[in-house]
């Protein structure tokens, strides 16, 4: 069908529970031809991925100690920090009109705005003078689809230090020396900008790379509070934000190109009754399918290896796929 309207939707509230609630009923309740920008900012804040382990990727308790929220969204990706130096970008449509180059294209034309040279970096990322300032991801459901990230403005970084527990294999595997060195605040750059004109100048760049001027909101007619509300609950209860991290039996893991991985399993009579992987991958569909295809497979490498590689042999993941199934051979001495 295509782009017909377009509406930016800009809440007030710091609350990541609240802000995430949202933006989950927006994009399960997007008319035909609308594409909406969504703008948002948390306050001292942690945001893991789906499929993360929140004892690993953050000081949770430092955190919660300090004042500051845990929060976990649907989409896959890494652990970041939020806090008012930063603005969140969330692009909704249909499914058939999504389309990334152009939501891209909102983000680099704004910078460009505001002075600042801006790439694509890799899959996920944006970076300015060879440091990264946006960090993205995707989630997509039978009928619609979401784009999210991050713009730095002045992001306070001791605090992203402090909260954030980076991997040491993560680090090797960029070539970077600290999580502060690969990251950078567009006030460096541009020091007299400030969040509410890098909001400007993104609303502006969604006029022109759209072609038609957006309805302005603040969501609040948008949204159903009560079906928002029990969606907060949601994102604010332990189950969802830590879940369960049992103790295994066996824990592997290793980083890819594409992402780290951990798993964990438990075996009983030798076949795997359990088993839990996280993983800041950016297909967190693909990851949560992974502990059922595990399940019941009679225990060893070369097992686990053919069972992953023949239950994804004709789909999209088949590399990722692979890649895990390999390297479980390697283990298997195979």
């Amino acid at each position: 069908m295509g782009i017909k309207h377009t509406k930016v939707i800009r809440t007030r509230t710091f609350d990541p529970w609240w802000n995430l609630a949202v933006e989950e009923f927006l994009l399960n309740h997007l008319p035909e031809g609308q594409c909406i920008l969504y703008l948002w900012q948390n306050q001292n804040t942690v945001v893991i991925g789906r499929n993360q382990n929140a004892w690993r990727e953050c000081r949770t308790e430092l955190l919660e100690n300090e004042g500051g929220k845990l929060a976990r969204r649907l989409s896959g990706g890494g652990a970041v920090y939020h806090d008012d130096g930063n603005l969140n970008f969330t692009f909704l449509m249909r499914k058939e009109d999504y389309d990334f180059g152009r939501q891209l294209e909102v983000i680099l034309s704004a910078v460009k705005s505001l002075g600042i040279h801006a790439e694509k970096s890799g899959r996920n990322d944006i970076t300015a003078e060879g440091r990264k300032f946006s960090g993205n991801a995707f989630y997509f459901t039978r009928t619609s689809a979401y784009h999210h990230g991050t713009i730095l403005v002045s992001s306070d970084f001791t605090k992203l230090s402090r909260y954030l527990q980076v991997s040491k294999e993560k680090i090797v595997s960029k070539g970077i020396a600290s999580v502060q060195s690969r990251v950078v605040n567009l006030t460096e750059i541009n020091p007299s900008l400030t969040v509410d004109m890098a909001t400007d100048a993104l609303i502006n760049a969604f006029a022109r790379v759209y072609g038609c001027r957006p309805v302005i909101s603040d969501g609040a007619k948008d949204i159903d509070t009560e079906a928002v509300q029990k969606l907060r609950d949601k994102y604010a209860s332990w189950e969802w934000r830590y879940g369960q991290t049992p103790k295994f039996d066996i824990t592997l893991e290793t980083r890819f190109p594409w992402g780290g991985i951990e798993m964990g399993l438990n075996l009983e009579n030798g076949r795997v009754v359990s088993s839990k992987v996280y993983s800041d991958a950016m297909d967190e569909a693909f990851i949560s399918m992974l502990p059922a295809v595990l399940e019941r497979c009679p225990f060893s490498f070369h097992n686990l290896a053919d069972r992953i590689r023949t239950s994804f042999a004709a789909g999209s993941n088949r590399d990722i796929a692979e890649d895990i199934a390999a390297w479980l051979e390697e283990k298997s001495g195979n």
